[in-house]
């Protein structure tokens, strides 16, 4: 890392342990290091699902809740197969410096993501102090709409064919109407999307930041990126906030607003570099 680098990154470190409140916000870049596919651009996408190349389907293609109503085996076994990848996937160490942070925190720590993995609930951090903006693929909601609540995917396999990343039957249905179920997952140009869940989490968010007062805030942003802006935006919000900063950490576009702090690099790399200059919690 050069000088320059070296000296942001110092600069962070102080930023965090300095700060009476962390905010986490994080996007798809934040799982990456622990083997999660990065789906940045087509060929990344397709690097990791070599059968929708074939198909010239990208991501933003598949993450359609139309394709649920016309071809459900399609659907989910885009879904079905990261579901089962959430599942095996264990968070990288960087969870852990950020929830030992947090936790010594007066202010405590709350997280803002966009990622529907469930892998901060995995790496133990509070599931009333996460807010998920897009949702979970944890939790299933009826497609037809015969009922407005959600229920867990506990207990829910979906078999994915390899070859064709199509889902065998059956495939996940209501427990009430028997008709299909859809993840409980903000998809694009989505106005199926039940956002009770989600939007309880948002209320906790606010009442939190409301009971933070006027104390020292940092902001941690981990892997969010430009192509679907929601964390970025939300960590640079909050900078409206008296006694807030940013420490954005992205591989590629650690870009931030004067007086921020843009670290650029993956993760878990970053977040180990900072630790090594912190105290311990």
């Amino acid at each position: 890392m050069s000088r320059d680098g070296d000296d942001r990154i110092k600069q962070a470190a102080e930023v965090i342990a300095d700060a009476e409140a962390l905010l986490v916000c994080a996007g798809a870049g934040m799982g990456v290091d622990s083997g999660l596919p990065d789906f940045r651009g087509s060929e990344g996408f397709w690097n990791a699902y070599p059968p929708y190349r074939k198909l010239n389907l990208d991501f933003f293609d598949l993450a359609n809740p139309d394709w649920f109503s016309r071809d459900p085996e399609l659907a989910w076994g885009f879904y079905g197969h990261r579901l089962g990848l959430y599942r095996a996937t264990v968070p990288h160490a960087g969870f852990a410096r950020l929830r030992a942070w947090g936790g010594a925190k007066p202010g405590g720590c709350f997280v803002f993501t966009s990622n529907v993995d469930g892998q901060f609930q995995k790496a133990g951090f509070a599931e009333e102090r996460i807010h998920e903006c897009h949702g979970s693929i944890h939790h299933l909601q009826c497609l037809a709409g015969c009922r407005d609540d959600l229920w867990p995917a506990e207990g829910v396999t979906v078999a994915v064919d390899g070859e064709t990343m199509r889902a065998r039957s059956p495939l996940p249905a209501c427990p009430r109407c028997g008709g299909l179920a859809r993840p409980n997952v903000l998809m694009f140009g989505d106005w199926g999307w039940q956002p009770r869940r989600s939007s309880e989490q948002g209320r906790l968010f606010q009442k939190w930041l409301a009971a933070l007062g006027n104390i020292r805030l940092v902001i941690v942003e981990c892997g969010a990126g430009t192509a679907v802006p929601s964390v970025r935006q939300m960590s640079e919000r909050m900078l409206a906030r008296p006694d807030t900063m940013l420490v954005r950490i992205n591989l590629s576009e650690a870009v931030v607003p004067t007086g921020q702090i843009g670290l650029a690099g993956g993760a878990l790399g970053i977040l180990e570099a900072l630790a090594a200059l912190m105290p311990a919690p």
